[in-house]
């Protein structure tokens, strides 16, 4: 049987006892896998990262990286011992070294290793070349974050743990660090957790996503099943992509809504017929259709470049979501009535 490169077991994490994450458990099967753990702020996400680092001591439950116990009542390995980098959201910057210095302080880590970055090509990556000589007081707290990143990239640990690292980084070039940072990641295969608020740059690195929430990791799983098959109410209403509208189920494929109509599909779970629950219904679902006969009124267009995503308000004061391309050629104004296809037909039917 093959062992997990890191496997959490009933651990609970717990900087106070408000800040505390609840008998947490879940692997990182491969090296070189990136896992990202998404929740709102002050949840408890930086707690198990500096919980994994050793920079805190657990009192129940095992942390076992690459076949070694490092977290356990009985044991706890010091976090020099761990070969783990840890880059935090803030400044973490050492203040008399200027960001040259800083980031080869990682390189030295990595001295004894084969595989490694070239500290040239770091420095490019993350768009660093003029201020390498300064301090870290003299630079922005987004340049700071890079240059953190860089010291933590170079060090190439057995696992690497970055809070929030993107947060401070323009838009401008956020895309393309991420895009480069996940190449480098994989290509180095260095085993990755990730902690941020925003679910689009998890499910885009992430081999794996955790959500936590109220003291809980909630879900954990491939970004496309907690997207599109979320296990609870609460994960639906964290990610915000899309709304629970009620129905009745009439058949083993068929639900009615008194808004919509019938809506045929495939259910995630049995309801036994004529069970009333709540329908997750996400912009995608439905289809525009200028010549159908179910119209509805529209209240909000959000324009994302490639699409918009419309609000629409149904005969009972339902707000549902819809995506349109954005080249659709013709853009509907608030007031408007804007038709939906029919039939409806849902890929897979959450519901709960």
């Amino acid at each position: 049987m093959k062992n997990n490169f890191l496997e959490i077991e009933n651990v609970t994490f717990a900087a106070s006892s408000k800040n505390k994450v609840n008998n947490v458990s879940f692997n990182i099967e491969n090296e070189g896998d990136i896992v990202c753990l998404l929740g709102p702020s002050g949840i408890g996400k930086t707690t198990i990262l500096r919980t994994i680092a050793g920079l805190e001591k657990i009192h129940s439950g095992k942390i076992i990286l690459k076949n070694k116990t490092i977290s356990s009542k009985e044991n706890h390995v010091e976090p020099e011992d761990r070969n783990i980098s840890l880059a935090f959201q803030d400044n973490s910057l050492f203040p008399h070294y200027n960001v040259l210095e800083n980031i080869n302080f990682g390189a030295e880590r990595n001295r004894k290793k084969k595989k490694g970055l070239n500290l040239k090509d770091i420095v490019k990556f993350l768009h660093l070349e003029n201020i390498l000589d300064k301090f870290p007081h003299e630079i922005s707290s987004g340049e700071a974050q890079r240059a953190s990143l860089a010291r933590s990239l170079m060090s190439n640990p057995d696992l690497l743990l970055l809070d929030e690292p993107l947060s401070n980084i323009d838009q401008s070039f956020k895309e393309e660090i991420q895009v480069k940072l996940k190449q480098i990641l994989k290509d180095l295969k260095i085993t990755t957790i990730i902690v941020t608020h925003d679910s689009y740059e998890a499910f885009y690195l992430g081999s794996k996503c955790g959500i936590i929430l109220d003291g809980e990791l909630k879900q954990f799983d491939d970004p496309y099943n907690v997207y599109h098959f979320p296990n609870s109410v609460d994960v639906v209403n964290f990610l915000n992509r899309g709304i629970l509208i009620p129905a009745k189920v009439t058949d083993e494929n068929t639900l009615e809504n008194d808004d919509l109509g019938t809506i045929k599909g495939n259910f995630t779970k049995h309801y036994p017929k004529g069970s009333n629950v709540q329908l997750l219904l996400q912009p995608e679902d439905l289809e525009h259709d200028d010549k159908s006969n179910l119209k509805l009124e529209v209240v909000d267009r959000k324009f994302r470049g490639t699409n918009f995503i419309y609000t629409l308000k149904t005969n009972s004061n339902l707000l549902i979501p819809v995506f349109v391309h954005s080249h659709h050629e013709h853009q509907h104004e608030a007031d408007e009535k804007f038709g939906i296809k029919r039939p409806i037909n849902i890929d897979h039917i959450v519901c709960f």
